[in-house]
């Protein structure tokens, strides 16, 4: 019986349908009087019920956790959970992408272009016992179980090959590798490793491909490597490591997305879990899931041989900076791409182990526009996974096919928007959304533009399609670099064309560019709340603001008024505090108390004396919007300021 009906979905006909045989297995081989002890959750395997009962029971409430199935019933696999461990051969097949259902000729296979040793090498030691007798490991499982282990406890190098070299005496039968660095290699031959790729100092170029031999940029002229001196540049001695090597100039990180998408269909559970967006989820009209947008279908639609297989992967790509030092004073960004596998649930996808991480940008500094230069070795995958698509294994099935991969959108704060698309978020066209039909007006005082010219009541703007953005930027001409300057010429807001139009079905895409929902609700939250409160560097109600107000000729009510001492005097707005009403605010959000794991303590960001909230996360601002503030504001603002506050807070 094929045991992969246990990873639907109990409402699934699929599940349906292997529990009928696994109950005429059951009642034939197991029943007493027409009876089987109930493997569900409720009888927990000490009732005695019929075939309906244990029917009903376990699409009720399910199989009891623990529960081991017969052989017949689970085949070679032990239990549901054991399986993604144990095919150390599934594994090493696919990491050198050929497939075989005969082990004989897996071993005598010829595979091209390939290290013949390193893969006999590989594919010896998962099947080698760990040691003579050991059935529960193979060598190459217990290797990958203690590496995993180090990387969930982060253990550092030194305390590894400790624990390598007290197991080796322990079991000196035992093949255990030396040292870390074996690990590592051994870990590296199955696909598991990184490219590194040499690039510009000032993200002109990769020497990739067919500049992988060059030492020296072609726009900027400045070379590969590290240089010390301050004469001419030929006379320059580069610099070198210990080892004699020279040490490049910015080495970006590249982990290739095949192999990892590949490696997704090695486990049985897992395969099945890559279709759960076709047949696992219910399709009763609301959009729960990206699979049931019209993104999606519009993808679909473009290619119907694609849609057609539903283990075709669509993802999704966020990238954003961040410290990798955790130093507030030290200046560095560092820029990490990862693509989000949407076939799975949406309980699943957004978890840490399905995250692929495929680019680690360098700092110093933001590759701002230049990102496109670094994204190359991703966008040359995509077109493939498109175009061709690739050999894969589909455990589950025990089948092979062409798996290919289309990309949905890309999500990310609204600065990185401007990165991702090329569309400059700053200026008097900063809205991507209204493009050129965009109302700005320039504030004299604040020194920066307002948007205040749209309302609900005007027609909607026209939808910007992928077309319209080519033919807007057709024939323009652009360069990469810091010492290039911003590309001139180009019409409106636009920086460049994004490297994403050389997929073959973006421009068709519904949607191209998500702004993140945490980033904006963090900034909306910061803004409402430091004005409510009038926070130094945060509330928007100051003098600046006061004096555009009255320069726009508004809100005359507001006008800053000129004092006989030289002073100038802002009245109070409708939603001002005072002293008493600012003590009672934070005295609410210094007694909240929350269950274990539903937010931080956020009353430990609360400071009475005197009166200050700091160091909130990003989910914190989170919980404050949605849930705490109108209890805070409740009696400290009037009837029609606060009902304004509480909707917003509700949207």
């Amino acid at each position: 019986m094929d045991p992969s009906w246990l990873y639907f979905t109990r409402e699934s006909e699929t599940y349906e349908k292997g529990l009928d045989e696994y109950l005429d297995y059951m009642f034939k081989t197991e029943a007493m009087n027409g009876q089987i002890s109930c493997p569900c959750k409720d009888c927990r395997d000490m009732l005695w019920v019929e075939r309906d009962d244990a029917k009903t029971h376990l699409i009720c409430v399910g199989f009891i956790k623990g529960y081991r199935f017969p052989a017949a019933v689970t085949k070679q696999f032990d239990s549901p959970m054991m399986d993604a461990e144990d095919d150390m051969s599934g594994l090493v097949q696919g990491a050198f992408h050929w497939f075989s259902d005969d082990e004989e000729e897996n071993e005598n296979l010829s595979i091209p272009n390939i290290n013949a040793e390193r893969v006999y090498n590989v594919l010896r030691d998962s099947k080698k016992e760990l040691y003579p007798g050991c059935k529960k490991f193979s060598v190459l499982s217990f290797i990958i179980r203690l590496y995993h282990s180090k990387c969930v406890s982060k253990c550092n190098d030194k305390g590894f090959n400790m624990i390598l070299d007290t197991v080796r005496e322990a079991f000196p039968d035992a093949t255990i590798p030396k040292s870390l660095y074996e690990v590592r290699k051994i870990i590296k031959d199955l696909g598991l490793g990184y490219e590194k790729i040499d690039a510009c100092e000032n993200d002109c170029m990769l020497y990739w491909k067919e500049n992988k031999d060059k030492t020296k940029c072609d726009v900027c002229k400045k070379s590969r490597y590290k240089e010390s001196g301050q004469g001419n540049e030929d006379d320059q001695s580069n610099t070198a490591d210990d080892n004699g090597q020279k040490i490049r100039a910015k080495v970006l990180r590249y982990f290739p997305l095949i192999p990892r998408l590949q490696r997704l269909f090695m486990s049985p559970k897992m395969a099945v879990t890559m279709r759960w967006h076709e047949e696992g989820r219910t399709k009763d009209g609301f959009l729960r899931h990206p699979s049931g947008s019209p993104a999606w279908k519009t993808l679909d639609s473009i290619n119907p041989a694609f849609a057609k297989d539903v283990r075709n992967v669509r993802l999704g790509l966020a990238s954003d900076g961040f410290n990798p030092f955790g130093n507030k004073n030290l200046s560095y960004s560092t820029w990490p791409v990862v693509l989000i596998p949407y076939n799975l649930p949406p309980w699943l996808c957004m978890k840490k182990p399905y995250i692929l991480q495929t680019l680690l940008i360098p700092g110093p500094c933001a590759p701002g526009n230049n990102i496109d230069v670094y994204m190359r070795p991703l966008l040359d995958e995509l077109k493939e996974l498109w175009d061709t698509g690739v050999t894969t294994y589909d455990s589950s099935t025990k089948t092979n096919f062409y798996m290919r991969a289309g990309l949905l959108w890309t999500i990310s704060d609204f600065p990185a928007y401007a990165n991702l698309s090329g569309w400059s978020t700053k200026g008097q066209l900063s809205c991507p959304c209204c493009h050129k039909y965009t109302i700005s007006q320039w504030l004299s005082f604040g020194k920066k533009f307002c948007f205040m010219g749209h309302t609900d009541l005007e027609i909607p703007l026209p939808y910007l399609t992928g077309a319209e953005v080519l033919e807007e930027l057709n024939g323009c001409v652009f360069k990469f670099g810091k010492l290039v300057k911003d590309n001139q010429d180009l019409p409106y807001n636009w920086k460049k064309r994004s490297i994403f139009f050389e997929l073959p079905y973006w421009e068709k895409n519904l949607i191209r560019h998500n702004l993140d929902v945490m980033h904006t609700e963090k900034n909306v939250c910061d803004n409402v709340v430091g004005t409510l409160l009038n926070i130094d560097g945060k509330t928007k109600d100051h003098l600046k603001a006061c004096r555009d107000l009255k320069a726009m000729g508004i809100r005359k009510e507001l006008h800053p008024q000129n004092l006989p001492n030289d002073k100038v005097y802002l009245p109070p707005a409708c939603y001002s505090l005072s002293k008493n009403e600012k003590e009672r605010f934070y005295e609410v959000l210094k007694g909240v108390k929350v269950p274990d794991g539903y937010a931080a303590n956020i009353s430990r960001c609360i400071q009475l004396k005197p009166p200050k909230m700091s160091n909130l996360k990003s989910h914190d601002n989170h919980i404050l919007m949605q849930q705490l503030l109108p209890v805070a504001i409740r009696d400290v603002l009037s009837k029609h300021v606060r009902s304004v506050v509480m909707k917003l807070c509700r949207y």
